[in-house]
């Protein structure tokens, strides 16, 4: 088949998946797309990358260059973010209060700048990192969270992973890559190297599998078997990017995830939440006693990998004892830059690394075990804010306890407590969405226009001199439903008759 044909049938194939899985009873804004398009750059490449406009290779001992379209596009994404969120204020308020560890590590990111040798440099690092958390709450605060977070990662998977297949297999410029660390090709697809190709597969797969499930639970949801079978596609596709990206830490992970979600999906689980905690303890120490008793040679080599998990321990070995303050570490994102790492170069034997390959150890060295204790801060408030949502709605809660256990255990070898990092976007949106889908369960039902939201109007949406919405929005009042969190209901007033055809239409 010729790339030109292949380039067809690829178009035609994503946009057949979009009308599949296409679902006219949820309910979710134009600036769901904001986040989409976020998330897509940050698990692919830069879209100047694209026309030859990225900035060259890292130069060791100098500081890494940046792109002017790149930043461009970055704060114009943030920008129209923060709008949607003042708009959205109270909820946005509520949920930043919920979440205190995330908003105090992001804080103390900032304060890290003051010993660091490269302040200018990590405060435009710690300004793009917001994009993060601004595009976490957007889906978060959506009206209706549990369609938001099924749109967002199957809009993403329904193009970069067809199009990463697509660039694999018939254009190999640039789809594949030298791994200097084993020597030999790699395939990336549309991202930069293979691991973020397994991240991206491994977590879009994790949302397939959550969504095929709930069909199997729910056969009376609308389009079920269009949107199974798109569902399934996405699956398919991940499976085979995880085989062909060949990463040992997100192909774990997955099998991590996928096992736990089987499980806990069980109505055992799903009627008895402490039998979580027994579970997630059970893996972890099941894990730990591997580590202790010498398992790692059998569990890496089963997973095609050397004991030294490809040089990692050596690495882990060498930066360490580099960190230059071992309260605060050396500031937010700033431990890879200047001349430090020219001297790891040299230690490491010539090989240009430019981070620890370990999620706890990079958070030490650029901030310092006061870092650490933030990044556990937020797992464990993390965790338990998953199971709870578990506990108020399986379905949705399930995936989270999952993205939350895999995201701890992705970077025991891989550093992604960090900006622009899919597992980072993934945690933080599962934590910013359980404490929402807590939040709308906690809500005491009430009726009648009182639960109309004024102050939250959808884009684009006119109000009148008193705040009240126009059009046919005046008949409709919603509320969260206590028994299905994440669910919206829409009840149309009978003095508005009239405006019932206008809003079928809708």
């Amino acid at each position: 088949m010729s790339p030109t044909l292949a380039l067809c049938i690829f178009i035609v194939g994503a946009a057949g998946l979009f009308y599949l899985d296409r679902d006219n009873s949820a309910r979710t804004s134009k600036a769901l797309w904001l986040p989409v398009i976020w998330l897509s750059i940050a698990g692919s490449r830069s879209p100047f990358a694209w026309f030859g406009m990225g900035v060259a290779a890292d130069i060791p001992g100098q500081l890494p260059q940046s792109s002017l379209p790149d930043q461009l596009l970055a704060a114009s994404l943030m920008f129209l973010g923060l709008v949607v969120l003042i708009r959205r204020g109270k909820e946005v308020t509520n949920l930043l209060k919920a979440n205190w560890p995330v908003v105090l590590y992001v804080s103390f990111c900032l304060v890290s700048l003051v010993w660091s040798d490269f302040p200018a440099w990590g405060l435009k690092r710690w300004f793009r990192s917001l994009g993060d958390l601004i595009m976490v709450l957007i889906v978060a605060t959506e009206v209706q969270p549990t369609a938001a977070f099924k749109r967002l990662f199957s809009r993403i998977g329904f193009v970069l992973l067809p199009a990463s297949v697509l660039l694999i297999r018939y254009y190999p410029h640039l789809g594949s890559g030298w791994d200097q660390w084993v020597g030999t090709q790699m395939f990336i697809g549309v991202t930069t190297n293979k691991n973020v190709l397994g991240n991206l597969a491994y977590l879009v797969g994790l949302g397939a599998l959550w969504q095929i499930l709930s069909f199997v639970r729910d056969k009376e949801q609308p389009n079920r078997g269009h949107r199974l079978l798109a569902q399934c596609t996405l699956l398919a596709f991940g499976i085979y990017l995880l085989y062909m990206a060949h990463c040992a830490t997100a192909t774990g992970c997955f099998i991590l995830g996928v096992g736990l979600m089987l499980v806990i999906s069980r109505p055992f689980f799903r009627q008895r939440p402490a039998a979580v905690h027994a579970l997630v303890l059970t893996i972890v120490l099941v894990g730990g006693l591997t580590e202790l008793l010498g398992g790692r040679a059998a569990i890496t080599a089963a997973l095609g990998r050397k004991p030294d998990l490809t040089g990692r321990t050596e690495i882990w070995r060498i930066v360490i004892p580099m960190a230059p303050n071992p309260i605060g570490g050396a500031g937010f994102e700033t431990f890879w830059v200047g001349p430090r790492v020219e001297k790891i170069y040299e230690k490491v034997g010539g090989d240009p690394t430019n981070e620890s390959h370990n999620g706890y150890i990079e958070v030490y060295v650029n901030l310092g075990l006061l870092g650490l204790g933030f990044i556990a801060l937020i797992l464990g408030q993390g965790y338990r804010k998953a199971v709870s949502a578990f506990r108020r709605d399986p379905t949705l809660g399930g995936l989270l306890v999952v993205y939350v256990v895999t995201a701890a255990a992705y970077n025991i070898t891989e550093a992604c407590f960090r900006m622009l990092s899919l597992e980072w976007f993934s945690l933080l949106l599962s934590i910013v969405t359980a404490s929402r889908i807590i939040s709308l369960a906690e809500t005491p039902t009430q009726s009648g226009r009182e639960l109309a939201d004024p102050d939250r109007p959808a884009w684009g949406t006119r109000r009148s001199s008193n705040s009240t919405p126009l059009g046919w929005r005046d008949a409709v009042t919603r509320w969260s439903d206590r028994t299905e969190p994440g669910r919206t209901r829409i009840v149309v007033d009978s003095s508005k008759a009239d405006d019932r055809s206008r809003f079928r239409g809708c």
